[in-house]
């Protein structure tokens, strides 16, 4: 299947008054992983909301916290396709500072259509069922010169 991976900084807000992250940064980080995902593989989301009507709401996710991480630690986020239902994709997240996984979790998202200010679930095309079911990496040009600040 389809994965990716990219990275990011801690910031200060990001923690609570200890220093640690805050737990919901884990599904913000999922959410952003989730987006950075689609883009990878050709298929940025806003492009498919202005081209097909397609969006990719949230439908359900989780979290396991393992380790804590740490403001200003840079972390790597790994994406993979985890299964692909007739109108749901289920993309499973790590998070690492280097080789230790803080937490790890998944989302589900639909494959929706908008017309004429309604929303509805419409079955995934063949070729993106297809591109998903891949094996390999998707396109990560990632350029962050911030994160070797």
């Amino acid at each position: 299947m389809k994965r990716n991976e990219f990275q990011l900084r801690v910031n200060f807000g990001d923690t609570d008054t200890a220093g640690i992250v805050y737990y919901p940064n884990y599904f913000k980080w999922f959410d952003i992983a989730g987006h950075q995902f689609f883009r990878s593989i050709g298929l940025p989301p806003l492009k498919l909301m202005k081209e097909q009507n397609i969006i990719l709401p949230l439908l359900h996710a989780d979290c396991t916290f393992e380790r804590p991480l740490y403001y200003d630690d840079i972390i790597t986020i790994k994406t993979v396709v985890e299964e692909i239902k007739q109108k749901t994709i289920k993309l499973r997240h790590e998070v690492f500072r280097g080789e230790t996984r803080t937490g790890y979790g998944f989302e589900v998202r639909g494959w929706v259509k908008e017309s004429e200010g309604r929303i509805f679930a419409v079955p995934i095309p063949d070729d993106v069922r297809e591109l998903l079911e891949e094996e390999g990496m998707g396109e990560c040009a990632q350029t962050n010169p911030w994160l070797h600040a």
